[in-house]
């Protein structure tokens, strides 16, 4: 199933057979078969998903964790608040000027927080937060 582009949530399907034919769920034994697992939940993770693609992503959540336990792979690399924006971002297929306008600043404060030149504020936090519907610690340092 490894594909060289990447996977677009919007047009994923939205039934539980529909996923099924992109990737039938079934036991992870290697890496290939980790990889596609993971590439699929992260083109899914922070969108509003239907019932089935719920179902859908849990159990792929389950099958990527009893992979990792069986092989030990449980500690997950350090991600910063910065890497955890631009890769919600990108997920997204959000600009540094979609991340302006999500937090209503002037248009270059969203390049400067990609950069790193500038932080994001409690508010910016609590906006970002929402959006995405993820845990505001996740951009926290």
């Amino acid at each position: 199933m490894k594909t060289a582009t990447r996977l677009n949530f919007a047009g994923m399907p939205k039934s539980y057979t529909g996923l099924c034919q992109i990737l039938t769920p079934r036991p992870i034994h290697d890496k290939v078969d980790f990889e596609n697992v993971t590439e699929i939940t992260d083109a899914m993770a922070g969108h509003k998903l239907t019932a089935d693609q719920e179902d859908y992503f849990d159990l792929l959540c389950q099958l990527i964790e009893n992979y990792e336990k069986e092989h030990g792979q449980l500690i997950a690399p350090k991600v910063t608040g910065l890497e955890m924006l631009q890769h919600l971002l990108d997920a997204h297929d959000m600009s540094a000027a979609d991340l302006a306008r999500l937090l209503e600043v002037h248009r270059t404060l969203g390049a400067m927080i990609l950069r790193g030149e500038r932080k994001l504020t409690l508010n910016h936090v609590r906006t970002l937060s929402r959006r995405f519907n993820v845990s505001g610690d996740l951009f926290l340092n």
